[in-house]
This record gives structure tokens, C-alpha cells and sequence, in this order.
């Protein structure tokens, strides 16, 4: 075992260690004890320093927006991190989605059915089109962007946008 991992283990109660340890290197919030993952203020240094430190944050705080979407500034794809309820909160699936479209997979029955939230998940990851609604799947502008980003998003069309010329002539384009 990695000698600074079994050094974090050991010291995994001694605030003073694990706060230094995670502002060199945020990910150390995994060796840090179940207390020390629920402090809002240490799991934020972590979090500042690296934001895939939300992984090792207790579900208390992956339950908190503010958390949430520190980490995703830092790391969009955290999202999947994030509490159920905030998979369905429009502001942080947007964060998300805008910047790593593939955290739409992780998003709410709601908010797959949301244009703005589906527009944004297209637009960075045409083929994450295929989580969308299927009323969303039949909207051609969306339709338009998921296959201007990548032209496979057409399989994940519904059949009467299959059959469109334009559509098809974004395909030969």
C-alpha cells in the first residue's frame, strides 16, 4: 500500500493532518474519517483543490446544492455524485450538462423532458440524445443540434424526423 495513503489512514481523526493533506490533494477527503467527510467547511477546501473530492463526501452534503455545484464547477461530470434530488434540480443538471453533456444520463425523468436542459445536453454531447424524452426526440431543432454535434444522434430520432429532408441533409453535410 501506497505509504501516504496508509500514513492518511492512520491520521484519518487528526484534523490538522487531513486538512493539510487536502489542500495538497483534494481526493485525500476519501481517507478522512465519516466525520471529517461531513464537515461542510473541510469536504470545501477538498472540493476547491479538486472537485471529483465529491465522491468521498457524506450523502449529507452531496445533498446540499452549494456542494454540488462547487464540485461541478471544478469537474462537471460530479454530477452524477449528486443526491437524487439534485439530479432533478434544473440549476445544477444545467451546470452539469453545459459543460460535460454526458451527466444527462444521470438526470431526472423531469428534466429529460425539459428543452433548455435537453438543448444543452445536445449541444455538448449529440448522442446523449437518446436519454431525451421521446417528445423531445421528435423536436427538430433539437434534433438539428444533437446531429450537427454528432451525426450517430440520428438513430436516437424519432421516426418522422428520420424521414425529414433537412434532417437528412444535415446527415450528408
Amino acid at each position: 500500500m501506497d505509504l501516504e495513503i496508509e500514513e492518511a489512514k492512520k491520521n484519518a481523526n487528526n484534523r490538522d493532518y487531513i486538512v493539510k493533506k487536502i489542500q495538497e490533494k483534494g481526493k485525500m477527503l476519501e481517507f478522512a474519517s465519516k466525520q471529517f467527510q461531513d464537515d461542510e467547511e473541510i469536504v470545501k477546501l477538498a472540493l476547491n483543490q479538486d472537485g471529483e473530492a465529491l465522491e468521498f463526501a457524506s450523502d449529507r452534503l452531496k445533498a446540499k446544492k452549494d456542494i454540488v455545484l462547487l464540485a461541478i464547477n471544478k469537474a462537471p461530470w460530479t454530477a452524477c455524485y449528486a443526491s437524487e434530488k439534485l439530479k432533478a434540480d434544473k440549476e445544477v443538471i444545467l451546470a452539469s450538462v453545459k459543460e460535460y453533456g454526458q451527466t444527462f444520463y444521470f438526470a431526472s425523468e423531469r428534466l429529460r423532458d425539459d428543452e433548455e436542459v435537453v438543448k444543452a445536453a445536445v449541444s455538448n454531447k449529440g448522442l446523449i440524445l437518446k436519454y431525451a424524452s421521446l417528445r423531445l426526440r421528435s423536436h427538430k431543432e433539437i434534433a438539428k443540434i444533437a446531429i450537427k454535434q454528432d451525426k450517430r444522434a440520428y438513430h436516437f430520432l424519432a421516426q418522422e424526423l428520420k424521414e425529414d429532408e433537412e434532417i437528412k441533409q444535415l446527415l450528408e453535410g
